[in-house]
């Protein structure tokens, strides 16, 4: 009520807060796209990106996902924000998890089974091309380390060596109970991926802001986002962080719960050593709930992670040396930071959509907030990840476990407007996804 009444009193001619970021966020991304196509050769090979900003190459092209993707997007736009309002919860994240995933795999169906799904995987930079030579994971998470440098005859393929052993150890659990090949990886991936959406909707409902994760579900279900959780890793990564960060939210109360969050927390940083800074929601978390309570118990379930990774071989500050060594001995070394540094903000604004940025002033002048808190922890996250220096491209993917807390920023646009704002969602996310063949 209070962002209709303000939509309502705003001044005319004023330009809304909403437009700007909008805005803001839509020249950033033309900008991003133009450079490259205006540029000489030489400096965009550079890029390694065929569609700069975003990983892929440009392919106009249709697939038997282009309708059904239509078919959902109208339904939530026209019917989202009206179910998320009157549903009863449980029902309501039911609906939208599964709508979500239909979103997904729609999407990824635009390229077609294998090369939009089953494909994704296999390729041999990624991590299935590893699991058939661990016959020992002891052996493994020993001798880890000593393979992430390139240039060496046993060096891990690409993905594999610039993660730790977690995710690695994942896929190799998968073919270990029988769930082998891309597929049903693709398919674990996106399962735990598309799961974040919920995760987001409990924290801020367990925060006493139900009605504002109401109003973000739509946003979340559809979100351009979905194009990189059919099917990458980095989605599994979203759905683990996602769900330590709402455990912590549960744990508040229930300290027991607040364990099983930093077994979730440890878990991630051995899936990707940047999902160290998913400390940031966790801050924001207690500060939101305006208490300490939970901390110690989540603390203990991380150093159990720690203790069992670090006895069986592999020390994590090791690890992430190496991969900075490992990161500069490839591309990264030819990508120039000068143009990565923003246009990493510009393949952000593709996955998070324009109703994202378009919240995000008005999420940002909420500071107490506790919805607001996740949304500006997930923005200093990828600020912290972009000035690093350490993820010069790709970001619409690596960053997808940051991406998600950002998202919620949606639920500050004003409720008489949400249409436009899920049409402008929808609109971006089929447009990406008929014009670009995307790596993931």
């Amino acid at each position: 009520m209070h962002d209709v009444t303000e939509a309502a009193t705003r001044p005319r001619g004023r330009i809304g807060g909403e437009y700007l970021g909008a805005g803001i966020a839509a020249a950033l991304t033309l900008a991003a796209f133009l450079i490259p196509r205006i540029a000489s050769e030489r400096w965009r090979s550079k890029l390694y990106a065929g569609s700069a900003p975003i990983f892929g190459n440009w392919l106009p092209h249709v697939g038997w996902g282009s309708v059904p993707a239509i078919a959902i997007a109208i339904l939530v736009i026209g019917f989202g924000s009206a179910m998320a309002e009157s549903l009863p919860w449980r029902r309501l994240l039911a609906v939208s998890w599964l709508t979500a995933l239909a979103w997904a795999f729609a999407l990824a169906m635009i390229d077609g089974w294998q090369r939009g799904f089953t494909g994704r995987l296999a390729d041999g930079h990624e991590y299935l091309y590893e699991v058939p030579g661990v016959r020992d994971i002891p052996a493994m998470l020993r001798g880890f380390s000593g393979r992430i440098l390139d240039f060496q005859p046993d060096s891990w393929t690409t993905h594999v060596s610039g993660h730790p052993p977690g995710a690695l150890l994942f896929f190799v659990l998968l073919d270990r109970i029988g769930l082998r090949g891309s597929g049903w990886a693709g398919l674990a991936c996106v399962l735990i991926g598309s799961s974040a959406i919920v995760a987001v909707a409990v924290t801020l409902r367990t925060l006493g802001a139900e009605d504002r994760a109401r109003k973000a579900l739509p946003f979340l279900t559809i979100a351009p986002a979905a194009i990189w959780i059919a099917v990458s890793a980095d989605a599994m990564f979203a759905g683990v962080t996602a769900w330590a960060v709402a455990l912590l939210a549960i744990g508040i109360r229930r300290p027991w719960v607040a364990v099983a969050s930093g077994v979730l927390f440890g878990v991630g940083i051995y899936l990707s050593y940047g999902l160290v800074i998913m400390a940031l929601p966790a801050v924001a978390v207690l500060v939101a709930s305006r208490t300490v309570r939970p901390l110690l118990p989540a603390v203990f379930g991380a150093l159990i992670v720690v203790a069992v990774c670090t006895l069986s071989g592999f020390w994590w500050l090791d690890g992430y040396h190496l991969v900075v060594e490992r990161y500069y001995q490839g591309i990264a070394s030819e990508r120039p930071y000068a143009y990565w540094v923003w246009a990493n903000l510009a393949a952000t604004s593709c996955a998070v959509g324009l109703a994202t940025a378009a919240g995000l002033p008005r999420a940002l002048r909420r500071p107490f907030d506790a919805t607001a808190l996740l949304v500006a922890a997930g923005l200093c996250a990828i600020l912290v990840a972009d000035l690093s220096g350490l993820s010069k491209a790709e970001t619409e993917r690596i960053w997808l476990p940051f991406d998600v807390w950002l998202l919620a920023a949606t639920a500050f646009l004003p409720q008489s407007t949400a249409r436009v704002w899920l049409f402008l969602q929808a609109l971006g996310t089929l447009v990406l996804a008929h014009t670009i063949l995307t790596n993931w």
